[in-house]
């Protein structure tokens, strides 16, 4: 069937901060000079905001630089931070509580806001469309369209809708559109999958680190009135993670309405292939600091995303012929700061300011924009991030205690004179089952720890039933005949939603299964698998988590 196409000036892939960000700075510069663009934004999930985690507390300085008028326009920043809190945590019963003296500056948080980064995005996805944008939700990025002659970027092409798991079109079938553009701009979030294809393709990477990563896991809880403290920051390191010897941190945010936000970062580069984060940050609740906020109270939403946090080491190129690879995307998360929304937002504005003058110069487009490179060097983004550069690899190899110890030398009394590398990926990282002990994690309670299944409903989870599964293994051999015998399998266990599964047959030998369905798109498989055999692509769009206030 013929698609149809749709030209625009800039076409932005994903509405979260970077993305939206983009299109509000080109807009605002499009009608302060009287001039009309064409800009568009297409967003995989069912609304703005639906697939968007993160911890959060925000960092005001780029939205201030967007909208100086943010506080009188609705902004959802109402909880400002009012105290931070340190901890390590010991053991399963005890922890110590670090002065925050002795903590690195940049995880002090004062003048930072306790809030909801999917609602952050819904508003600013109206001050866009205010501005003249138009948003597309529900409408997934599935390939990139490159110019035959050039090569260039042209512009992307949404999926089709309709097509059953053999690939054949269903009675609802309804063909995908082209949408094209003389500049695209990714800000898919952590490890898209249009720019891992993009970074491949142009090397951007290239004389880099590769990027690390973490998965994030949180849940969304509302607590006694009484045990609740509005704009109350708790950060912290040490157990489980210590135990199974990974690294890592937990974070407890209060926000408004008596709701707290609980969560646990686990490093990606961890060794031990029986490590499951999510059993971690199941029994990291148990712990007395975390349970004595938790206990009594409601569990309201759960959701899992991975995050990139190689920083300035790891960013990729940023621009190649026809579009720019932006926010965490590229990987602009400042890790030392464990904060990646003001820095795609700056990303984001950096890269309007650049498009707008090659927009108005009336010509066909496709440039690649390497001005952008000097324009993000000139800015408080780039001096951030450099000042960040060694967080994450000081860390890895030197672990919590002497990596912490000479973070906060290298944060808070003198800057490191060398930057410390950082070259194995991730997935590299695992050892066989033989060389590692086995971890036993407690079964949950129903009260503060929970199994997937029930965790995965709470997210609001949902694909439409037989769809190709976008859930790709390049080998399908490759789970059985290597990862099994080698690692046990992990993708059992670095998935935080259930997905994958080794089942037996009938005759006792074994299967692997994927339960495409209960994906929430944190994209751990595709950067944990130890065979790199599994590749995240997106399904029809609308599918995948709902977060709500996440």
């Amino acid at each position: 069937m013929t698609r149809e196409s749709m030209e625009f000036d800039v076409v932005i892939v994903g509405a979260g901060p970077a993305g939206l960000s983009t299109a509000c700075r080109l807009m605002q510069q499009a009608n302060d000079a009287g001039e009309e663009l064409m800009v568009c934004v297409v967003e995989k999930g069912a609304e703005v905001g639906a697939h968007i985690l993160s911890g959060a507390v925000v960092e005001p300085r780029a939205l201030n630089e967007l909208f100086p008028e943010w506080q009188t326009l609705g902004a959802p920043l109402t909880v400002p931070v009012v105290e931070d809190q340190i901890y390590y945590l010991k053991n399963s019963k005890k922890s110590i509580k670090i002065p925050n003296a002795l903590a690195p500056k940049p995880m002090h948080n004062h003048g930072n806001y306790v809030a909801s980064v999917g609602n952050v995005c819904r508003w600013l996805a109206e001050q866009a469309e205010q501005l003249g944008v138009e948003i597309f939700p529900g409408f997934a990025a599935a390939h990139i369209i490159y110019d035959e002659e050039s090569g260039r970027v042209a512009g992307i092409g949404t999926g089709d809708m309709g097509v059953d798991s053999d690939g054949n079109a269903k009675d609802n079938y309804m063909a995908g559109m082209d949408l094209l553009a003389k500049y695209t701009v990714f800000t898919e979030g952590c490890r898209g999958h249009l720019g891992k294809e993009l970074i491949k393709k142009f090397a951007l990477d290239e004389g880099k680190d590769p990027q690390h990563y973490g998965l994030g896991i949180k849940e969304l809880w509302e607590i006694d009135e009484s045990l609740h403290q509005p704009g109350l920051v708790l950060h912290g390191a040490g157990w489980p993670l210590s135990e199974s010897g990974s690294t890592g941190g937990f974070f407890l945010y209060h926000g408004d309405n008596n709701q707290v936000v609980v969560g646990l970062i686990t490093d990606l580069n961890y060794s031990n292939p029986n490590l499951s984060p999510y059993d971690e940050f199941q029994r990291m609740k148990h712990h007395p600091l975390i349970s004595k906020y938790l206990s009594g109270a409601k569990r309201l939403s759960y959701g899992a995303r991975a995050i990139a946090k190689g920083g300035l080491n790891s960013l990729p190129k940023m621009t190649m012929p026809g579009a720019l690879l932006l926010g965490c995307d590229a990987g602009t998360l400042n890790f030392s700061k464990i904060k990646g929304t003001h820095t795609a937002m700056k990303s984001g504005m950096l890269a309007a300011e650049v498009l707008f003058p090659e927009l108005m110069k009336k010509d066909q487009g496709g440039h690649d924009l390497v001005q952008y490179h000097e324009h993000f060097k000139q800015s408080w983004l780039y001096d951030e991030l450099y000042k960040g550069r060694n967080f994450g690899s000081l860390l890895h190899k030197y672990g919590t205690f002497v990596g912490g110890m000479l973070n906060v030398i290298d944060q808070n009394i003198m800057r490191l004179p060398f930057t410390l590398r950082d070259p194995q990926p991730d997935y590299l990282c695992l050892k066989p089952t033989s060389e590692c002990e086995a971890i036993e994690y407690p079964k949950p309670d129903g009260k503060l720890s929970f199994d997937k299944s029930s965790s995965v409903f709470l997210s609001n989870t949902n694909h439409e039933e037989n769809q190709p599964c976008h859930l790709h293994l390049q080998d399908a051999s490759v789970p059985l005949l290597n990862n099994l015998p080698m690692f046990n399998e992990p993708a059992q266990r670095y998935c935080p939603a259930g997905v994958y599964e080794v089942l037996d047959n009938e005759d006792g030998s074994p299967r692997f299964q994927i339960n495409a369905q209960n994906c929430v798109h944190c994209k751990t498989c595709d950067i944990k698998d130890p065979a790199q055999n599994i590749t995240w692509r997106v399904p029809e769009g609308a599918g995948g988590p709902n977060y709500p206030n996440m």
